[in-house]
């Protein structure tokens, strides 16, 4: 899936990526490959995958960067 950063929490290590469906996805930096997390800024365009789950709903896993925000 395909979505855009929404917001970066870096005191928690936590955020939000908008996806392609409009959804507000739930990530945390260990999710992101490669160490990146802290090159993520709002509006950075990022590749990853989704895993349901019936008591917190959609969280992101494997999120890599692909465009960084203009």
């Amino acid at each position: 899936m395909v979505g855009r950063i929404k917001s970066v929490v870096r005191g928690q290590g936590i955020g939000y990526i908008r996806d392609d469906l409009g959804r507000d996805v739930f990530f945390h930096k260990g999710d992101v490959v490669n160490k990146a997390y802290n090159d993520l800024e709002v509006g950075t365009t990022v590749k990853f995958d989704v895993i349901e789950d019936n008591v917190s709903g959609a969280r992101a896993q494997r999120i890599r960067p692909i465009r960084r925000a203009k």
